[in-house]
């Protein structure tokens, strides 16, 4: 069965100049021809879909997402897992969010969700999962329940091999402190010794494991570059030399702007505000995401005029609004529309690995497109104005009715 997108505005994420008239065909899930300057497809039995001008690009992306912070105590195992996997749904057909990387789970709840998508067993989005975090005792954010504590290399070696067999794409190290917990996690310290990190990163290493490196100061990010990492997140606090040394070892940045910039001193549009009177965050979160925010901001700018390499997650919940509201702040910290645009599909699709069947609209490539009412690089805020999501070229969402 082929299916012919017909008259579109066509935002393929390689050229930043949208295309108006464009036809994309679609055959057993991928993207088989493009067409523009008003050249038509050969219609024959295809389904054919005029978008009647509206924007055709790939499907968005969030590479740093948690399952909610709940204990066994406030909601059993069963019924947190059944939320994680409702929360993901909800983020593909609610906002056209085609793919996640994780940053924690707890018993891996994160694998379960991503074989049961990878299976056809139900229709959500790619999903690249990391089990548990790891970080040693004292470490960061021990109350979510995600994290586990190893000491010792052999500690985290042993750790390393669990998530492995537990079918993880990838480990999430936690190289030092965040903006959330107690007094003693604090994200200008770090945690892991030296023989801990060498052993961590070895095992990764030997058993082809991308490490995604949490690392909030100078210290983490350059032992986590250092020592090979795939990714650094966060890096609220950073130097010139982190920079450097991102560009020289081809290091992805994660920002998670989200984390220090989603407070009430903070907000300034309505999205913003209800996510706030949601969230409901406690005081002393804010106190310490509001004087962490500028030097995290300053540090983005930094990474981003440099050429670093970055992609778009926000570390927030819940999923549907999160990826959309971390758009919003690269904007706010000085980021073009196109370059936010390009880390929420072609470069989020990289750094998970699938930059090359994802992220981008090109023949040959895996049809997961959404179709949105404005041009969002006219503001990046119009991809919220969602009218259609396809996965493998199916269409799972359809918003046009709404629309009218």
């Amino acid at each position: 069965m082929r299916t012919i997108l017909t008259n579109a505005t066509l935002i393929d994420c390689i050229d930043p100049k949208p295309r108006s008239g464009a036809s994309v065909v679609i055959e057993r899930g991928r993207i088989s021809e493009i067409l523009t300057d008003g050249r038509k497809a050969a219609g024959g039995d295809a389904e054919l879909i005029d978008l009647a001008g509206a924007y055709l690009l790939p499907g968005l992306w969030d590479v740093h997402v948690h399952p909610d912070y709940l204990s066994l105590a406030e909601m059993p195992l069963a019924e947190q897992v059944a939320l994680f996997g409702h929360r993901l749904m909800a983020a593909l057909t609610e906002s056209g969010i085609v793919g996640f990387r994780c940053a924690g789970t707890h018993h891996f709840m994160d694998v379960a969700w991503k074989r049961a998508f990878d299976s056809g067993q139900y229709v959500g989005p790619r999903l690249f999962a990391c089990g548990h975090f790891l970080t040693t005792t004292a470490g960061h954010f021990l109350t979510s329940g995600h994290a586990l504590e190893c000491d010792g290399p052999y500690g985290f070696v042993r750790a390393i091999r669990e998530q492995i067999k537990n079918g993880v794409d990838h480990i999430k190290l936690n190289l030092s402190g965040g903006i959330m917990g107690p007094a003693w996690d604090r994200h200008w310290h770090s945690f892991l010794l030296e023989d801990e990190l060498r052993a961590a990163f070895a095992i990764c290493h030997q058993r082809e494991l991308k490490v995604m490196a949490h690392a909030t100061n100078p210290e983490a990010v350059k032992n986590a570059i250092r020592l090979g990492a795939h990714s650094v997140e966060h890096g609220y606090i950073m130097d010139d030399e982190c920079i450097e040394l991102m560009l020289k070892h081809d290091t992805w940045y994660v920002p998670t702007l989200a984390i220090s910039h989603l407070t009430p001193n903070q907000a300034n549009n309505e999205w913003e505000r209800q996510w706030l009177t949601q969230r409901n965050l406690a005081q002393s979160l804010c106190c310490r995401a509001d004087a962490a925010a500028d030097e995290h901001a300053t540090w983005f700018r930094k990474a981003l005029g440099a050429g670093v390499k970055m992609a778009l997650g926000s570390d927030i919940r819940p999923l549907k609004d999160a990826g959309l509201l971390e758009m919003g702040l690269w904007m706010r910290d000085g980021a073009s529309p196109w370059q936010t645009l390009l880390a929420a599909t072609r470069h989020a699709a990289a750094v998970c690995g699938a930059g090359d069947d994802l992220g981008t609209i090109e023949v040959g490539k895996l049809a997961d497109l959404i179709v949105v009412g404005a041009d969002p690089l006219a503001d990046i805020n119009n991809v919220r104005q969602l009218r259609l999501v396809l996965k493998d070229g199916r269409i799972v969402s359809d918003k046009r009715a709404r629309a009218r």
